[in-house]
């Protein structure tokens, strides 16, 4: 694994107005996260900056943009107004502390090689959690949007607080924040190449609030301080370490998740792959620094990075440039952006929200899958109003139940339980004549597909029709895994035909399942001519055992036999 990222210089210029066009889209974004997370503008900008620096620089993705995004802001909104709350005077420095821990873990993740398992999660549930990010982001615009500070408590306090701030209405604000949502909504596709409508709603905004509007009452950005950001040491506190590590943990994974799907669809754009590990590293070591220097957390950003490869980049140059050009407004030019309204900010984030929700998923889930709908309007509900990781935790369980029982009475069909060669289709001709000599007195089990856990149920159901033989086939041939549970049930049916006094043979072929059977110790139990390659070896040394047994008449019962 190299340490840096592609950086070339073959394609300068596109790579050089990729990430001046990006650097446009991203400061009216990245100010108004800042703003929006509870940090300042500053904390947005030095994000924009160190995140998106850093993950080009040691990242995989060599044209995605990182920075401040909607999701990350609204977990970093609830992480420092929470820690604010119990630590008045260290809670912005432990949230900034929080931030550091996030990126330590992306990076633990990274090096684990986790990265591949990051995005292996149902859609239903990514869509659901992204929708009701969506819908927080909104929510916690409406008090800004209004002319107002948000309200204490989140979501619901807001919610609770709408008629409060609807009778207290500011109309030159709300009238700020209504005409920048309508100018993006309605701005027209083909001038965005050249200009992005954040960057003019932002310009447009300012000037009429200085111009047309008596701004003298109008809630600003105020002054941003310029130059270096001061190095923010860790602060721990011993009584919140516990809420802090669970804070670092979901910033961590929200940002992999966020990341490494934008990386997917660079990746579908660019044709270029990328290793997720790596990734992972990168956005951590960006994470690490944003919270060292008091900038809030990032990740991948979809429309930075759409931005950057739709004007021609091609590798992390892009990347680089962007960040220093941020840079150079963070030293020099931070004071223009004193004059800003917040309720223009309020009205860039709010476009964000409305564009954070799965509304193409939304309008057909109820056609795809009435089970899909339900997991994800419940994985909405408890992002919205309880927690991202209990959303995701239990969204992921309940999908991967409902899967796992599907795919297990689909599987269930391949356990079949032959005794006749009329019982089953894909039986061979030779393989039919053996069945048909012994007259029911070999039974043929044959296993297919892997034998997932869910399956041990089904197996467990052959037990009623195994008294009638004296041979038992067990064909392993046609499965590529053999789940523990699945392995123990078949292993105590093996035992109970041993104990029965019935003869047992196996047909499995060298590899994993044979191990696993081996293991067990079945191997051991069995003599080495029972265990064979193929089915037909197996149904024929069966025949050869029936041969040296004491034959009964096929229809007659051993009891009948012996009365």
């Amino acid at each position: 694994m190299r340490i840096f990222n592609e950086i070339r210089f073959d394609n300068l210029r596109g790579d050089l107005f990729g990430g001046v066009t990006a650097a446009v889209v991203a400061l009216p974004m990245a100010l108004a996260f800042g703003v929006a997370s509870g940090a300042g503008p500053a904390a947005g900008l030095y994000g924009a900056v160190l995140v998106g620096l850093f993950a080009a620089l040691f990242g995989s993705t060599p044209t995605l943009i990182s920075e401040p995004t909607g999701p990350m802001t609204v977990v970093m909104t609830a992480v420092i107004a929470n820690l604010i709350a119990v630590n008045p005077e260290q809670g912005l420095a432990m949230a900034f502390t929080v931030v550091m821990m996030a990126g330590v873990f992306q990076i633990i993740l990274g090096l684990l090689k986790f990265g591949k398992y990051v995005t292996l999660m149902p859609y239903t549930v990514v869509s659901g959690f992204m929708t009701g990010i969506g819908v927080i982001l909104i929510i916690l615009q409406l008090g800004p949007f209004l002319g107002q500070p948000t309200p204490p408590g989140g979501v619901v306090g807001t919610l609770r607080a709408l008629p409060e701030l609807f009778a207290q209405i500011k109309p030159a604000e709300t009238g700020l924040a209504l005409m920048t949502l309508a100018l993006i909504l309605l701005y027209p596709k083909r001038l965005k190449t050249y200009l992005p409508p954040q960057l003019l709603a932002l310009v447009l905004g300012t000037l009429i609030s200085l111009v047309v509007i008596d701004g003298s009452d109008l809630r600003r950005i105020g002054a941003i301080p310029t130059g270096l950001p001061s190095l923010q040491m860790p602060v721990f506190s011993a009584e919140h370490w516990r809420l802090m590590l669970v804070d670092a943990l979901v910033l961590a994974v929200l940002g992999c998740i966020d990341a490494l799907l934008t990386s997917v669809i660079a990746e579908s754009l660019t044709r270029k792959e990328y290793d997720p590990n790596k990734e992972l590293i990168g956005q951590g070591l960006g994470n690490l620094a944003s919270g060292l220097c008091g900038g809030i957390a990032g990740a991948g950003a979809t429309m930075g990075t759409v931005v950057n490869i739709q004007t021609g980049a091609r590798s992390a140059l892009s990347g680089i440039t962007r960040a220093l050009i941020l840079l150079v407004v963070v030293l020099w030019a931070a004071g223009l952006t004193s004059q800003i309204p917040l309720a223009v900010l309020a009205g860039i984030a709010f476009k964000v929200g409305l564009d954070i929700i799965d509304w193409s998923f939304l309008k057909r889930a109820h056609r795809v899958s009435p089970r899909a709908t339900l997991i994800m309007y419940g994985v909405i509900a408890l992002t919205v109003f309880v927690d991202l990781i209990w959303a995701v935790a239990v969204g992921v369980f309940v999908a991967n139940v409902l899967t796992i029982d599907r795919l297990s009475r689909l599987q269930s069909r391949s356990v079949r339980a032959i005794q006749h060669p009329g019982e089953h289709e894909n039986l061979t001709l030779d393989a039919q004549a053996v069945l048909e000599r012994a007259n029911g007195r070999i039974l043929l089990l044959t296993l297919g597909g892997p034998l997932i856990f869910g399956l041990a149920k089904a197996i467990a159901r052959q037990h009623a029709i195994l008294e009638d033989h004296e041979v038992l086939v067990m064909d392993f041939t046609a499965v590529p895994l053999l789940g523990v549970s699945s392995s123990l049930a078949l292993e105590k049916m093996i035992l109970e035909d041993l104990a029965a006094g019935r003869q047992v043979v196996i047909a499995v072929k060298d590899g994993e399942v044979r191990q696993r059977l081996d293991r067990l110790g079945i191997m051991a139990r069995l003599p080495a001519d029972q265990v064979v390659a193929t089915t037909e070896a197996a149904l024929a040394r069966a025949e050869t055992l029936l041969a040296a047994s004491p034959r009964l008449d096929p229809l007659t019962k051993p009891e009948a036999a012996l009365a």
